[in-house]
């Protein structure tokens, strides 16, 4: 058994803790909330014995061998730090952290302690994604990629009215990119590689996060545009283009049905069945490289985080977003 500590005690470790159920050797041992009474409330609810209120005491604990961190994004790389430091397995959550030297600083510790860093970039792991890789072959010569994740934020609404709460906070290396539009550029990166220049425009929000963005990336043979957004809603799907036809991908954070329109007219059905909750395979993947001893994905691999990070900081700078993070040094 893999004997798990979660740091973020939110709705989306809800959500891993319900996929985790089917996966075998993952065991709920600790958590840790900034408060005892978050702790508790938590912990009766997924029956944890062992509650932390300090992330020092928790990293040192023998009754752990791994945490999965979903904090803000601004505390992710300092967390990781400190329990790769102490030979503690971390699945992080997506974006990996809150700038690329940050990204460095963890792969580097991990190495140095030779233990696992994965980050937890669900769609790169899910069928529907696999199904991707190995179909590309059959739409030719690539020439573009296309990605869309536009989804209205409620939160929106409470910013409209004066409220900024964490997902437009910069305190916190929030805003649309870092959400929404990561789940646009992994997939590219982890088909493609890294591209040669990036352009980006998009609009910056009184916070000084941005609402949302397009990005054009350049390759030498093809060419990829990115779409995100928290403040607009978009139902369109994502594309992959080649010379002999067209890959349409239902949703890119979520790949689910895919299929290829060829150009002679034909069309392949290409969706699979997803037998398990989203979340699932990335939990099942982390458990497996542990088991394994293994110290880095294949997939969702530290160079497909850094290059990732590498782009988002280039989108950045292009929009003009600064996180408070930016001037630490670790």
């Amino acid at each position: 058994m893999v004997r798990i500590g979660i740091i973020g005690t939110n709705f989306i470790t809800e959500r891993l803790l319900e996929a985790a159920e089917g996966v075998e050797d993952f065991k709920l041992t600790a958590v840790y909330s900034r408060t005892i009474e978050q702790a508790e409330q938590f912990s009766n609810k997924y029956g944890i014995n062992l509650l932390f209120t300090n992330l020092e005491e928790m990293a040192v604990s023998e009754e752990i061998d791994a945490v999965y961190i979903a904090s803000p994004n601004s505390f992710h790389s300092e967390q990781a730090i400190l329990f790769l430091r102490n030979g503690k397995h971390v699945l992080c959550e997506k974006p990996l952290a809150a700038n690329v030297y940050e990204v460095t600083t963890m792969i580097q510790a991990a190495k140095d302690h030779q233990v696992l860093l994965m980050e937890a970039m669900k769609s790169t792991l899910l069928p529907g994604f696999k199904v991707i890789q190995d179909n590309l072959y059959k739409i030719g010569p690539i020439r573009r990629y296309f990605a869309s994740y536009c989804q209205y934020s409620s939160r929106y609404d409470k910013y409209k009215e004066g409220i900024v709460l964490n997902a437009f906070n910069p305190k916190f290396a929030n805003g649309a990119l870092m959400d929404l539009g990561v789940y646009c550029l992994y997939p590219l990166i982890t088909l493609f590689g890294e591209p040669i220049e990036v352009k980006a425009t998009g609009i910056i929000l009184d916070s000084g996060v941005d609402g949302e963005g397009s990005v054009v990336l350049s390759y030498d043979d093809k060419d990829a545009v990115v779409m995100y957004s928290k403040i607009s809603n978009s139902s369109l799907p994502s594309e992959i283009q080649g010379e002999e036809g067209t890959m349409i991908i239902d949703k890119i954070n979520s790949p689910e049905k895919v299929e290829i329109h060829y150009n002679n007219g034909t069309f392949e059905q290409l969706t699979i069945n997803q037998s398990h909750p989203v979340m699932y395979y990335e939990v099942k993947e982390f458990i497996d490289l542990i088991n394994a001893g293994k110290l880095e994905s294949d997939i969702n691999s530290h160079d497909n985080s850094y290059t990732t990070m590498l782009v988002v900081d280039k989108v950045r700078a292009e929009l003009g977003i600064v996180y408070p993070n930016d001037k630490i040094e670790l």
